[in-house]
């Protein structure tokens, strides 16, 4: 059992993570990996889906640290198909980062896929199960690293874990109505 002030010291801050967040990474092969995450939350499996249809929300779960900034953010919602592209900073450097949603089932799942971006292959299930009175909210996520990321892969592994607590502890507060936007600049 977690403790129950968890706090992580981040890339660039501090905050507090749910006590029942769990994070594991596991190795596939030389340069491939699974992140695997859950956390349960007292919303309903719709509404919790509902959140993650609107691919603006994903700048208010990601860290400030990796400024994030969407080509377009529009309401037109996740659905099979569609394709995203934003900007986020690695290692001091603005790349390009092109998605698109498959395997569309609400409100149970969909994956997205990067098309152009940071590694050789990233592809990122996100499941909605209900529970008791509320839902499990897992991710799973297969990344490939290019050949010359693979000596820093303890540093990306580290800050993979940040972003995924980090999303965590702001989805958390969001279900439990404590959730403040942040200021897009």
């Amino acid at each position: 059992m977690p403790p129950k002030n968890r706090v992580r010291k981040g890339w660039h801050m501090k905050y507090q993570i749910p006590e029942d967040f769990i994070i594991g990474f596991e190795k596939v092969d030389f340069s491939t990996y699974v992140l695997k995450t859950s956390q349960t939350i007292t919303l309903s499996q719709e509404e919790s889906f509902e959140f993650f249809k609107d691919p603006c929300n994903l700048f208010e779960i990601t860290p400030d640290w990796l400024d994030f900034r969407m080509t377009e953010c529009s309401n037109t919602g996740v659905y099979e198909g569609a394709e995203f592209e934003y900007f986020i900073k690695v290692f001091g450097a603005r790349i390009l980062w092109r998605s698109r949603i498959i395997d569309f089932n609400p409100p149970q799942r969909f994956t997205d896929v990067q098309l152009i971006g940071p590694y050789r292959k990233w592809s990122h299930l996100h499941t909605f199960d209900k529970v008791g009175k509320g839902t499990l909210l897992s991710d799973f996520v297969t990344y490939q690293l290019p050949f010359y990321a693979i000596p820093f892969h303890a540093i990306i592994k580290s800050q993979l874990a940040d972003i995924f607590s980090y999303r965590a502890t702001r989805i958390s507060e969001w279900a439990s109505g404590n959730f403040k936007r942040k200021t897009y600049v």
